[in-house]
């Protein structure tokens, strides 16, 4: 079974940082786009940023110069630097191992880890 153990979230005032961390197996890591997904209360899951094997990031628009995907190959582990927080990033985020085939999508999640922003 894969498993995705994310860790980093918290609470934090406007303006502040925060880092999540997401740990893969290798075998998981190596091929899957690794990515960030968030979800608020009574909304819909969304797509925050990816990060593909060959280290190209996608971003939404809300988050761009402000969070920063990246990935550790020696350690298997997606991070999600997240910069001058505001309340509507408010939402639990959650780890996302995605792949693409000609026949299917495949993706595994993570537990989901708490961001909340507020003064």
């Amino acid at each position: 079974q894969v498993q995705l153990v994310e860790s980093g979230g918290g609470l934090v005032q406007p303006g502040g940082s925060l880092r999540l961390s997401c740990a893969a197996s290798r075998t998981i890591f190596s091929i899957y786009t690794m990515g960030w997904y968030r979800q608020a209360p009574g909304k819909q899951r969304e797509l925050v940023a990816t990060i593909t094997i060959g280290d190209s990031t996608n971003y939404r628009d809300s988050v761009k110069g402000r969070f920063t995907i990246s990935r550790d190959n020696a350690k298997n582990t997606v991070y999600l630097q997240m910069n001058s927080l505001k309340p509507e990033d408010t939402a639990v985020y959650y780890c996302n191992a995605g792949l693409t085939t000609t026949t299917r999508r495949y993706d595994y999640w993570g537990q989901g880890t708490q961001v909340t922003v507020s003064s």
